[in-house]
């Protein structure tokens, strides 16, 4: 699945979208499996397998993981996203 599902048209590129001053944080959580956390990361926030682990096991140790920076509205496609799967995240400037 592409992250292009789950943006809206913004007339800009992905790198410039990218240096923006908010940041995606993903929290742990007693629900759901790292398997399902990891999958998402890839699915929805373009992670690789490598960095998905990475940050289940960061939100899993220290409650929660910055996974993303950039623009609020690419930010909230991803959270959007990752909500529609059980999974908790917070924008924060």
């Amino acid at each position: 699945m592409s992250l292009e599902k789950f943006l809206p048209d913004l007339g800009g590129d992905i790198e410039e979208l990218e240096s923006a001053r908010y940041s995606l944080i993903l929290y742990n959580d007693e629900v759901n499996l790292f398997e399902h956390v990891i999958e998402s990361l890839i699915d929805v926030c373009d992670h690789t397998a490598e960095q998905a682990e990475q940050c289940a096991l960061i939100a899993h140790l220290k409650g929660k993981c910055d996974i993303k920076h950039g623009e609020y509205i690419y930010l909230e496609a991803m959270h959007d996203g990752l909500a529609a799967r059980g999974i908790s995240t917070t924008i924060e400037a």
